[in-house]
């Protein structure tokens, strides 16, 4: 299947730097378990293994992952590397460092800057490359994100990173970056769950900015690391029958509505659902359709 057949570029392209991605990506979170981190049961490794080919094979070439991504038995980084590499030419691997588990599986302190170097480099190990091509400061709560981003822009001076981002941040935040080495994505918590005006201006900045916005949690919502619940809203039900879709696509479809410098990471570790996902680039909403989706993450204030 070649790039200009493939599904996953039927949302579209976007550029982070000078790597050009199909805008519906993939998120390696759950392909560790039946839910992120500590969370649920560990994967199976020769599925999650083929789904990764699978994501290829679809045109998927935009995989966003983390060295703490991982479950009891499952690292998502190693199985990046066991089912990928050699990697193809077109696949951009975006991490991201700051958070830290320990080997048990419960989060420590968070790294500070003198740390994010020894971060950097077990992704490097993880994936086997030599370089990253973006990396994600995940802000940890600190009012200031200058040093740690500072020290991974050392990084990219030295070769080890090609591109930056940041993640779970406020608007002011990304002015500080800017200011000391160019940033190519945000990554934010962004759904038709919640309305926050702090990412809705992000979103809006990066727009202007020529900046990717890349919300996390676009289908689990509220249900965050843990999947979506099995509830659902009916406003979101009646429109994938509209569509003959399924709500998550329909949530998927909203979030690359956004923005043509939206783009969508969806996880999991299911083949059926990874092709439904990929397909939901394709889907078209209308007008009234995104009113009332819009209508609907108002009301969920």
């Amino acid at each position: 299947m070649t790039s200009q057949t493939s599904p996953a570029q039927a949302a579209g392209t976007w550029t982070l730097g000078d790597l050009t991605v199909n805008r519906l990506g993939f998120g390696a979170m759950r392909l560790t378990g039946s839910a992120a981190f500590q969370h649920g049961t560990p994967s199976d490794r020769d599925r999650s293994i083929a789904v990764l080919r699978q994501a290829i094979d679809l045109g998927v070439n935009h995989i966003d992952t983390a060295a703490f991504y991982f479950s009891s038995l499952r690292s998502a980084n190693e199985l990046i590397n066991s089912a990928l590499n050699p990697y193809p030419d077109d696949l951009v691997i975006v991490t991201k460092v700051g958070p830290h588990r320990e080997y048990s599986g419960e989060w420590g302190t968070a790294a500070r800057p003198d740390q994010l170097r020894g971060q950097v480099e077990e992704n490097l190990r993880q994936l086997g490359r030599d370089h990253l091509d973006v990396v994600n400061l995940r802000r940890m709560g600190q009012d200031s994100i200058t040093e740690h981003f500072g020290a991974l822009a050392e990084l990219r001076e030295a070769g080890l990173i090609r591109h930056l981002g940041i993640s779970a941040v406020e608007p002011r935040h990304l002015a500080e970056a800017q200011a000391i080495a160019p940033v190519v994505c945000v990554q934010n918590r962004f759904g038709l769950d919640a309305s926050d005006p702090e990412s809705d201006e992000v979103l809006r900045l990066c727009g202007e900015q020529g900046v990717a916005f890349v919300p996390f949690f676009a289908i689990a919502g509220e249900g965050g690391a843990r999947g979506r619940s099995e509830t659902e809203d009916d406003e979101v039900r009646a429109i994938a029958r509209a569509h003959d879709a399924t709500a998550a696509q329909v949530r998927l479809a909203w979030t690359l509505h956004q923005g043509p410098h939206v783009l969508a990471i969806p996880g999991t570790g299911n083949p059926d659902h990874l092709v439904e996902n990929v397909a939901a680039g394709a889907l078209r909403l209308t007008a009234d359709e995104t009113a009332r989706l819009d209508g609907l993450r108002l009301k969920a204030g």
